[in-house]
């Protein structure tokens, strides 16, 4: 009797080891993470931090390697924000989880952007740490975080990007299943525009070309001059008041 109880205490013991490591897989994306162990990115980190104790911040743009690039690609930046006063706060390989701890360790209320535009998610699928439900729940905690910090400002959320050069890909699906859930998880949320630009970036049979994102996933020059004409409309009538 001894050795069933054992073994049925131990297969119980196993079991709820087993749910314990699922949740905490389920939750990395709503759980806020630094990666201040990485040298530059606790240096970018830190650079922001300071920008953003000057204030006079009227637009701020957040996410990963994607929006980041804005940097890499100043022409282009400059020919639709020269005259604005932007704060990159993208990080290359952020995932939704970064990005929480980010707005929670960052001085942002020593800014007062007009507007904020949010696309994260694509490394939470890209590097395994979660699942497409948990990468969109991870959007919708820091868009609720953004409407806390700035109730006044309009917030726009882009659908994930597409990758993976072929519309089959894995990594198509997965962001594909990301965007699903937006909509419903973000309806009538106030001073949130949910926008879709990414079927911009793909011909009419659904491929990604590498003549706008050369390695499926980072835009180019075009490919940021496609972004900057999308979200223009959205932006300008703030700028013109």
């Amino acid at each position: 009797m001894k050795r069933i109880l054992s073994t049925g205490f131990c297969a119980a013991m196993l079991f709820a080891l087993a749910l314990t490591a699922y949740a905490q897989e389920k939750s990395a994306a709503l759980t806020p993470k630094d990666r201040n162990g990485e040298a530059w990115w606790k240096k970018r980190f830190d650079e922001k931090v300071e920008q953003m104790k000057q204030g006079d911040i009227d637009l701020l743009l957040i996410g990963d390697s994607i929006t980041h690039g804005w940097d890499n690609h100043e022409k282009i930046r400059d020919k639709f924000y020269a005259d604005r006063k932007i704060l990159n706060f993208g990080f290359s390989g952020d995932r939704t989880e970064h990005v929480l701890w980010r707005l929670e360790n960052a001085p942002m209320d020593a800014i007062r952007p007009k507007a904020v535009t949010l696309m994260i998610g694509t490394n939470n699928i890209g590097h395994g740490s979660s699942q497409p439900k948990d990468a969109a729940d991870g959007i919708l905690a820091i868009v609720q975080k953004l409407q806390t910090l700035y109730p006044n400002a309009k917030i726009f959320v882009l659908y994930v990007f597409p990758r993976d050069e072929k519309p089959e890909g894995n990594l198509r699906a997965k962001v594909n299943e990301i965007n699903s859930y937006l909509p419903k998880l973000l309806a009538d949320l106030n001073n949130v525009v949910l926008a879709d630009i990414g079927y911009l970036f793909l011909k009419e049979d659904g491929t990604l070309p590498k003549s706008i994102m050369p390695d499926s996933l980072h835009p180019n020059d075009d490919g940021y001059t496609i972004w900057g004409d999308a979200v223009e409309p959205f932006l300008k009538p703030l700028f013109e008041k």
